[in-house]
């Protein structure tokens, strides 16, 4: 677990952010956040202390901040795996502009109280409180997604990473199979072949998978538009974002979106 204190200089000018681990925030002092997922379409959160936020890890945003003072403690993935018992697969936590949980304000001022003494207590005590948090929040939000499978044979590691990490840079963009084979350098038909052998999906399922998981991430945002979602996820209409999303979760968007919310 990493424990900051973060005190942000007045930002008038929106800035890029980027989270990359499951984060639990204390407001420690009055103010507010312009949060959005695009620069022009930005929502003002005001916070008093002792009001909590939590941010879902991967999630890149654009913020403009006054004078928001907040305790922030991000938690590691092996503290929220131990909180589901050590069973295998990833743990994903929501992100919520305002989280009530007393429980949780009870754990982060006594993380606070710790930092304002210097720490005195030691690794240990940090340790302890983090499981403490993650089973919390693991009991409370969490949405858990099971280990893949393990496939033998197909692509070597490295072509698989070079192909994967491929998909990634261009989620919102289109993607050729063509492309993906070159990258491999081997031929279009072999290609097909080798990656379904080393993920059990052909090119076109994997990408699509891949798509949903990124729309699934930013829908989990109440404010941002499913359409705004269906574009920056690489998907050419609402409806087609709508069929493909439905052929891998099995709902709609605005149907797992407000269970998600409930």
């Amino acid at each position: 677990m990493k424990v900051e204190l973060d005190v942000p200089q007045s930002i008038a000018e929106p800035r890029r952010w980027v989270q990359h681990e499951q984060l639990l925030a204390m407001v420690l002092r009055p103010g507010s956040i312009d949060v959005g997922l695009r620069r022009a379409e930005m929502t003002r959160l005001t916070y008093d202390a002792g009001e909590m936020f939590l941010c879902h890890r991967h999630i890149e945003k654009w913020i403009r901040t006054d004078d928001l003072h907040y305790l922030s403690i991000a938690l590691s993935d092996a503290s929220l795996t131990a909180a589901c018992n050590g069973t295998g697969g990833e743990v994903e936590l929501p992100s919520v502009a305002n989280l009530v949980d007393p429980r949780l304000r009870a754990l982060a001022s006594a993380v606070n109280a710790e930092r304002i003494a210097g720490f005195p207590s030691g690794r240990l005590f940090l340790d302890s409180v983090e499981q403490a948090v993650a089973v919390a929040l693991v009991n409370g939000y969490a949405v858990r997604r099971p280990s893949p499978k393990i496939y033998r044979g197909g692509l070597t590691p490295a072509r698989l990473r070079k192909v994967t990490e491929l998909v990634h840079a261009k989620v919102d963009d289109d993607l050729s199979l063509e492309e993906m084979a070159e990258l491999a350098e081997i031929s279009k038909a072999h290609f097909r072949q080798m990656f379904r052998k080393s993920t059990g999906q052909s090119p076109h399922q994997f990408v699509l998978r891949h798509r949903v998981e990124r729309a699934k991430a930013m829908l989990r945002v109440a404010q941002t538009r499913v359409l705004d979602v269906a574009v920056a996820c690489g998907f050419k209409s609402q409806q087609h974002f709508a069929r493909g999303f439905r052929r891998v979760c099995g709902t709609s968007p605005t149907e797992y979106r407000q269970e998600f919310l409930r």
